[in-house]
Order: C-alpha cells, then structure tokens, then sequence
C-alpha cells in the first residue's frame, strides 16, 4: 500500500487526473500493476460499470471500463502502458463472459480533457473512439438554495429501496431513462453502502415519476441519476428534487455539492446553472467494442 500511495500521489499531482483506488481485497483480481527497482511506476484496474437488463434493444451495450496510470514523469511512456494493457484487456474479456450474451461490450477509458498524453495512447495505440465528454459541475452549498414548490398533486419523499421489489422498480426507470447506459444492480448496491447515502423519488399517486441519490464522498456532497419520466417533464420537478438534495446535503454538514452532465445535454446544463452549480472540469470518454482476439 505505501507504494500504491506514492504512485497515487505522483498521478494526482497533476490536477484534475483521474485515478481509482484499488478498493477492497475482494477487487484486487482487477487491478495490475509494474514495479521497477522496487518502485511502482505505473497500475492499472478494470470493472464492470453497466449491464443492460434483459429485452433492451439490441443496439444497448455493457461497459467496461479501465483505468491505466503511470507516474507523472512517464506518463507519454507508451511502451509502459503497453506493458499493463494486454493483462487489463485480458480480465475485460473475462468480466465479459459474466455479462449477457444478448448484448454487446464496450471497452471505455474515461480521462480528464488535460491528461492528452494518456488519452493519446488509447487513441493511437489501441483504436479507441470518442465515446462522450461530461461536464463535473459543483455547486457552493453555503450560498442560498432556492425554495421551489412541486405542482398539485405531486409527492416527494425519501426512498430507502429497501426491498429487491423496490431496487428492480427503481431499475427499470432507470433503464427506461438511460437504455444505453443503465445503472444496474451492482453499481445500485455499490451507491447506497456510500456514506449519508438517500434517494429522492417523486410519485403521482402510486407512479414514480422522477428520482435522483445523493451521498457523500469525502467531503463532498454528491448528486446524481436525476431522472424525469417523460410525461412529467418541464414541471419544475428534477429542480424540486436537487433543492431537497442539496438542504439534506448541507444539513449533513457539507459546503459543496457536485454533479456530472454530458456537454451535449443543454437542457440539463442550463437547469443546473440556473441552481448555482458552475462547471469544474472535463471528462472526456472513449471506447473500442470488446471482443476475443
């Protein structure tokens, strides 16, 4: 561990790099990482980030993703990136036999818009596409939040998914929303062991129609999956619900709040302006279809 953290300490020096942490023991099988006299100099890790449900189209595709870092002097090294690649593909191919053979795989990296050298190398090396690019916006929770009401007949309240019944109907509003990149069921679980984590439903009735979580990590307030069923939208209701996640936030004690919105979405961006939230930084994803060699 003391050299994962000077590795972590050297890629993180430049601002805004994107590095995962190698989680539990349970986790390590996806991790490698290249050591040269005695120092870690570079680490690579790959997970499963969405599996789409049975009967979506066929057009839907799992994701995988990687993350491939070295230190910060050879971070345009590409023969050391080429080093940890193969074995990083490897275990994709092997997280992709657990998946649905009624769909296809993606292979993604996802890097902050400045780490160009590392990028470079997927793009030129490896064949990777530009897949999207989001946006990190944060919002300072100790400015005011705006008081908004819901419209007549609305309601709004915490929602603890505590039974399977109420996590796979959470599930298929969320595939519904987003059929291309559903959240799915182990990164739903992965969400709620975060620390203060609450969902934020709003129903018509017995219809759910719009929701989002929020937790913290670190000392931040996180948002997101704000979700509107189509029929309900521009009624004021994902605005209601990021009001509420934010007053819970800043109850907890938190000062800031930050949300990830694709660059493409202006509806979005422009209701997330328009709530005090200003954009930080740039992510910037890329892709390749996963398949056996």
């Amino acid at each position: 561990m003391p050299l994962l953290g000077e590795l972590y300490n050297s890629v993180t020096s430049r601002e805004n790099a994107t590095f995962w942490w190698v989680g539990d023991p349970d986790n390590w099988v996806n991790v490698f990482c290249a050591f040269e006299q005695g120092k870690m100099v570079a680490k690579g890790q790959v997970s499963i980030i969405n599996i789409v449900p049975s009967g979506r189209s066929a057009d839907s595709k799992h994701l995988i993703y990687l993350n491939l870092k070295t230190i910060q002097e050879r971070e345009s090294d590409h023969n050391l990136l080429e080093l940890l690649y193969p074995y990083l593909y490897s275990r994709a191919l092997e997280l992709k036999e657990s998946l649905s053979h009624e769909h296809g795989t993606l292979l993604c990296v996802g890097n902050d818009s400045s780490e160009i050298a590392n990028s470079q190398f997927f793009i030129q090396e490896k064949g990777y596409r530009h897949k999207e690019s989001l946006f990190t916006m944060e919002r300072d929770l100790k400015q005011p939040i705006l008081e908004v009401q819901l419209s007549e007949g609305l309601q709004c309240t915490p929602w603890a998914m505590d039974s399977s019944q109420e996590e796979f109907e959470y599930l298929q509003l969320d595939a519904e929303i987003w059929p291309d990149t559903p959240i799915g069921m182990e990164r739903l679980s992965q969400n709620k062991q975060n620390p203060l984590w609450i969902s934020i439903v709003v129903r018509e009735v017995d219809t759910m129609v719009g929701s989002l979580m929020a937790w913290r990590e670190e000392e931040t307030g996180v948002i997101e999956d704000v979700l509107v069923r189509e029929p309900w939208r521009n009624r004021g209701i994902a605005k209601y619900m990021l009001t509420q996640a934010m007053k819970y936030l800043k109850g907890n004690g938190l000062e800031s709040a930050e949300l990830m919105v694709l660059t493409t979405n202006n509806n979005a961006l422009s209701l997330y302006e328009s709530m005090g939230f200003n954009r930080i930084k740039e992510e910037v994803r890329y892709c390749i279809d996963l398949k056996n060699n």
